[in-house]
């Protein structure tokens, strides 16, 4: 999928990533400036997930990471370019 930037610095995400990602309107991504490519993440406070995560209590026996990589899967990095 192809997105263009504008003048402004803007893109707008592609509908069927939108939907892959369960992104809406008012959520927060957070880029990775050190990448060699554009790499985006839907950044999510730890805090509040352990907050909601009350019926696991005390069977978290790994970082949450390790958690969210099992439930959604996990995330491939593209390969990186060659110049």
């Amino acid at each position: 999928m192809k997105a263009t930037l504008t003048s402004k610095g803007q893109i707008t995400i592609p509908v069927g990533v939108r939907r892959r990602l369960n992104l809406k309107p008012g959520d927060v991504l957070d880029f990775d400036e050190t990448a060699p490519y554009l790499l985006a993440r839907q950044d999510f406070s730890e805090e509040e997930m352990r907050g909601v995560l009350g019926c696991a209590k005390g069977r978290m026996t790994q970082p949450s990471q390790n958690w969210l990589e099992q439930t959604r899967g996990p995330v491939e990095n593209p390969p990186e370019k060659q110049s």
